[in-house]
C-alpha cells in the first residue's frame, strides 16, 4: 500500500492507494474512533459497491447505514445535501459520527459538504471510485453545489481526515467516464509535470488496459501535485488556482450544454481554448498546441463542440466564481508543464477560443 502525505497543518491528512477495501476500516481507526457510519454514494456506486461497503464496515463493528441519491451532476443540489442532512439524523449521527464517501466527484462534493454543516461540521473520508475523483476531486477539501447555471457557487471548504484510493474500482468505469477523468490526468501533467504529461503518452496502452500497477503510479502522482499546491495555498488566494487550467471556458461550457458533457470532457475543450489563446498571443508554441491536441485525441476526447450561442457561454463565465475585482482570471499554459494566472483575457480573445473549440 502506497502512502501520500498531505501537509496542511493540524488538518492533514493521508492519502492511501490500494487495490481493494480490505484496509479502509483499520486505516480509519487510526484517524478517530466513530461508532456511527454513515455512507453517502449514488444510485450507479451504490449497484456496484454499497452491499460491500456496508458489509466491511459492519463487519468492523461500525452501526453503518447507507445513503444515496440519483447519479449525475443534476444531483448537486440543495435538496441532496438536504436529504443527506436527514439521513444523519435518522441515523441518529452525532459530532462522534463520521459520513463516508463512497463515489465520484459528484458523490465527494455532496457528502463533503453536507459533513460541512451537518452540527456545524463533523468528519468524513473520502472513497473516490472513478478516475476523475482519483486524480483530483477527492483531495483538497473543496465541497459544493452547482446553483443558477452556476458551477459550484455555493460550497465550503472541508478537508477529509482521510482519502482511500481503490484503483480496481476504475475496472467498473464506463469508458465515457474514463475519458472523463483523465481531463483532470491530463491537467495536471500540463500544469506542473512535463515528465509526467510525456508518460501519458508512452503508457497509453498499459492505461487503456487498465493496468494496476500503471492505474497506481498514476493516482500517486496526480495526488502528488494536487496535496503540493493545496498544501501551499488550501483557500485557493493565489497557486491553487493554477488547478483551474481549463475550468474558466471548461465549466461554462458543460453549464451551457445542460450538463449533457461530462466535467473532463468540458476541461480537455478548456484546456484547447486556453491553449489557443496563449498560443495567439505568442506564449505557447503551434507544437505544444499540437501536443495538447494529440494526447486528447489518443484518450477519446471530442476537441470540438456545439456552441451555436456564444453570448450565453460568456453570460455563464461571468457568473463563474473564478473572479477577481470583477474580472475573470484565467490561467494560460506557457509550455507543458508550466501555467501562470492573468485577469487580462480580451472578449475578442474568448470570441477566438470559442469559435477554435466550437462547431
Amino acid at each position: 500500500m502506497k502512502k501520500l502525505f498531505v501537509d496542511l497543518a493540524e488538518k492533514s491528512y493521508n492519502i492511501y492507494f490500494d487495490v481493494d477495501f480490505n484496509k479502509l476500516c483499520d486505516k480509519i481507526s487510526e484517524v478517530g474512533q466513530y461508532k456511527k457510519v454513515l455512507i453517502v454514494t449514488d444510485t450507479n456506486v451504490e449497484r456496484l459497491y454499497g452491499a460491500e461497503a456496508v458489509r466491511v464496515f459492519t463487519a468492523n463493528g461500525y452501526d453503518t447505514e447507507i445513503t444515496r441519491f440519483e447519479a449525475g451532476e443534476q444531483s448537486k443540489s440543495i435538496d441532496t445535501i438536504m436529504s443527506i442532512c436527514a439521513a444523519c439524523i435518522e441515523h441518529g449521527m452525532d459530532r462522534k459520527s463520521l459520513i463516508v464517501a463512497l463515489g465520484g466527484g459528484v458523490v465527494g462534493d455532496m457528502a463533503g459538504f453536507a459533513a460541512a454543516i451537518y452540527m456545524r461540521g463533523i468528519d468524513f473520508v473520502q472513497v473516490p471510485t472513478t478516475l476523475l475523483s482519483q486524480s483530483d476531486s477527492s483531495v483538497g477539501g473543496k465541497t459544493g453545489i452547482d446553483f443558477m447555471n452556476a458551477k459550484n457557487i455555493l460550497g465550503a471548504f472541508h478537508q477529509p481526515k482521510l482519502v482511500y484510493i481503490n484503483t480496481s474500482t476504475l475496472k467498473t468505469l464506463p469508458e465515457r467516464e474514463f475519458v472523463s477523468g483523465m481531463g483532470e490526468v491530463i491537467k495536471h501533467g500540463m500544469i506542473r509535470n512535463r515528465a509526467f504529461f510525456d508518460s501519458l503518452v508512452k503508457n497509453h496502452d498499459s492505461i487503456a488496459a487498465l493496468d494496476n500497477s500503471v492505474l497506481l503510479d498514476i493516482a500517486y502522482t496526480n495526488c502528488s501535485i494536487k496535496a503540493d499546491v493545496v498544501s501551499k495555498d488550501e483557500f485557493e488566494n493565489g497557486l491553487r488556482a493554477d488547478l483551474n487550467f481549463g475550468h474558466t471556458i471548461g465549466h461554462a461550457v458543460e453549464a451551457y450544454s445542460g450538463f449533457r458533457l461530462t466535467h473532463g470532457e468540458c476541461v480537455g475543450m478548456g484546456m484547447l481554448a486556453a491553449a489557443h489563446i496563449a498560443n495567439k498571443r505568442g506564449i505557447f508554441s503551434d507544437q505544444e498546441l499540437k501536443g495538447l491536441e494529440n494526447v486528447l485525441k489518443m484518450y477519446g476526447f471530442s476537441l470540438k463542440t456545439e456552441i451555436s450561442d456564444r453570448g450565453a457561454v460568456k453570460d455563464i463565465m461571468q457568473r463563474d466564481k473564478k473572479k477577481s475585482a470583477g474580472s475573470l482570471k484565467f490561467v494560460l499554459p506557457e509550455k507543458i508543464g508550466s501555467v501562470f494566472q492573468c485577469t487580462d483575457v480580451t472578449e475578442k480573445e474568448i470570441d477566438e477560443a470559442l469559435d477554435f473549440i466550437g462547431k
